[in-house]
């Protein structure tokens, strides 16, 4: 069979990475198309993944409308040449209009329940969307569900393994606490409406978690000059390595808050458009705790970090709840290249069994 996979946001990258290598390695043909936006490009070239570019997009509304036929053409011309059997994306409206243009399906996943702009021009062309089972909106017939996390695709033991020289390029010791602060940069559809944390309250966060260990920051968002002296510095492709050892992360964005849950680092995620994945999180495993953008919701997850660093605990305290987490969920990349590679008769079996996944729920790969 022959998959397009199309990339709209770095996270993707992570999302389909070994999925498309499992296909690959049982003989399917897949091509890449991508938006030029840092640093999505820069880590399809870390993987030794080639792609074909289709341009920058737009951040407003109204330019994202205006990019819309742009991209659809640009993966239109690779979809002739390519002749796929199934567009593949992460809730992503250009594949999928071009999947309906062609007569082809379209497999969509999501799990960001706010993501309304998308939602409008994705899933009208999309034959079948998946999302982890905690997404808290029934999406109606074309909606299918797995017990698992996005993260999971590419954090799960099986495919990933902390590198600890991660350490040197930080200039920490080993078992020296740190800290990373993520802010974005509030441009994506689903950040509409939205302010996230307050400068004030950036930098108080820093200062007091700053008696704790270092301070790192990743922003999406230029940063003024006493927060961009802590600005991280190292490889895009090694933030997995430098979150599984923190000792906290602290930030807006919910991916990077799943991604340091599932690798066994508390998260706390400062927004109100909260996630069924991160209120999971929260509930059943104590490795995020979810907070509102007010004044007096931004001071309590100061307070909250501050609790988590002095309190004594230990990795192996929030490894235990790690294993918990990895124990209850699937292997979502075995799964994903399960469903492409049998599509759509594997639509089929998950409607009429839905246990039919826990073949992927395995004993946990330490």
């Amino acid at each position: 069979m022959r998959f397009l996979f199309d990339i709209n946001h770095p996270a993707h990258v992570h999302y389909f990475k070994n999925c498309i290598r499992l296909l690959e390695q049982k003989g399917h043909e897949t091509v890449i198309t991508t938006r030029n936006r840092y640093p999505a490009i820069e880590l399809l070239e870390a993987i030794g993944e080639e792609y074909v570019d289709r341009g920058t997009g737009a951040d407003s509304v109204f330019g994202k409308l205006l990019y819309m036929p742009v991209a659809d053409a640009r993966i239109a011309r690779v979809a002739a040449k390519f002749k796929p059997d199934v567009f593949v994306s992460f809730s992503t409206p250009y594949p999928s209009q071009v999947a309906t243009l062609f007569r082809r399906p379209a497999v969509v996943f999501t799990d960001t329940e706010n993501a309304r702009l998308h939602r409008y021009f994705t899933f009208p062309f999309s034959r079948t969307i998946c999302t982890p089972a905690c997404f808290r909106k029934d999406l109606g017939e074309k909606h299918l569900r797995f017990d698992g996390y996005m993260e999971l695709s590419y954090l799960h033991p099986r495919y990933f393994t902390p590198d600890p020289s991660v350490l040197d390029l930080l200039g920490v010791e080993k078992g020296e606490p740190y800290i990373i602060m993520r802010f974005v940069s509030w441009k994506a559809n689903h950040d509409i409406g939205h302010a996230g944390i307050s400068l004030e309250n950036k930098v108080e966060a820093m200062r007091k978690f700053g008696k704790y260990g270092k301070v790192f920051i990743t922003s999406e968002a230029g940063l003024p000059e006493g927060l961009n002296a802590a600005r991280i510095t190292i490889p895009p492709h090694r933030m997995h390595d430098a979150l599984a050892f923190a000792s906290l992360l602290y930030g807006e964005g919910a991916t990077m808050a799943s991604e340091a849950a599932v690798l066994g680092t508390p998260a706390i995620f400062v927004n109100d458009g909260w996630t069924g994945y991160t209120a999971e999180e929260e509930e059943r495993y104590g490795l995020v705790f979810n907070f509102g953008e007010s004044s007096l919701q931004q001071q309590a997850s100061i307070a909250k970090g501050v609790e988590l660093l002095s309190a004594d605990h230990t990795k192996d305290d929030w490894a235990g709840k790690r294993k918990k987490l990895l124990r209850e969920k699937i292997d979502v990349t075995a799964f994903m290249a399960w469903f492409l590679e049998n599509y759509p008769s594997s639509e089929s079996e998950m409607r009429r069994d839905p246990d039919c996944l826990d073949c992927f729920r395995e004993t946990v790969v330490e």
